[in-house]
């Protein structure tokens, strides 16, 4: 799977059902192992008009199962707040 595969499903956190967008970019280590899948950060108006290509972390080990369609992930609902 590349990454344009993964560019193209919705990530879902499966404790609250919610979706946090479509990733935007990969964490790697030294290694080039995958560490964190980035997804975008809450949308607001001023993002429609200055883009931020910054986003949120989520460590590869709380990914869950990556389907056709979409990446499950297994955070606390509260996330992005809780880190």
């Amino acid at each position: 799977m590349t990454f344009c595969d993964l560019k193209q499903k919705d990530v879902i956190n499966v404790c609250d059902g919610r979706r946090l967008g479509k990733p935007i970019d990969l964490e790697l280590n030294d290694s080039a192992c995958v560490e964190a899948l980035i997804v975008p950060g809450p949308s607001s108006f001023w993002n429609c008009i200055k883009p931020d290509r910054e986003g949120y972390s989520i460590p590869w080990e709380r990914i869950r199962r990556i389907g056709d369609d979409v990446i499950l992930v297994d955070l606390e609902a509260n996330y992005p707040n809780s880190q």
